[in-house]
């Protein structure tokens, strides 16, 4: 069977939100989020991208809100080349322009509170980036 498994990511420099589709590659769910090591962070992430199966990954690109790259994209799309290097895998970028607010908002009307939000934000903000790219792709 022909799959293709993607691996979303929300990267922060302090923590990093990860997301997983499933194996057509059409419903993504929140995985974990880890806290940001560094130069760690692009074997932890292809390691775990391999150890997954991952075909893909897809990681939000933040764009100021007119749409320009701000100085974290140049960082993300960096960070993005060096993962694609050392998995072998093709990143894609997706703009994620109000998905921490979108999250924020998904996670409030599900009644969860704020301390249990702040957990949760990094990893869903990797689905919904997730998400948004399979449903364009489509």
């Amino acid at each position: 069977m022909q799959y293709n498994r993607y691996m979303g990511i929300d990267y922060g420099k302090a923590r990093i939100g990860i997301a997983f589709s499933d194996l057509s590659g059409t419903i993504a769910s929140a995985h974990s989020v880890i806290k940001g090591q560094g130069e760690k962070d692009v074997e932890n992430l292809s390691n775990l991208a391999k150890s997954m199966d991952v075909k893909y990954i897809v990681i939000g690109l933040p764009l100021n809100a007119d749409g320009t790259e701000s100085e974290m994209s140049k960082f993300v799309q960096d960070f993005g080349k060096k993962l694609s290097e050392k998995s072998g895998l093709q990143v894609f970028y997706q703009d994620e322009r109000y998905t921490s607010f979108e999250a924020e908002e998904y996670l409030k009307e599900a009644g969860i509170k704020w301390e249990k939000r702040k957990e949760l934000l990094d990893k869903v903000s990797a689905q919904i980036i997730l998400q948004n790219y399979l449903d364009e792709r489509k």
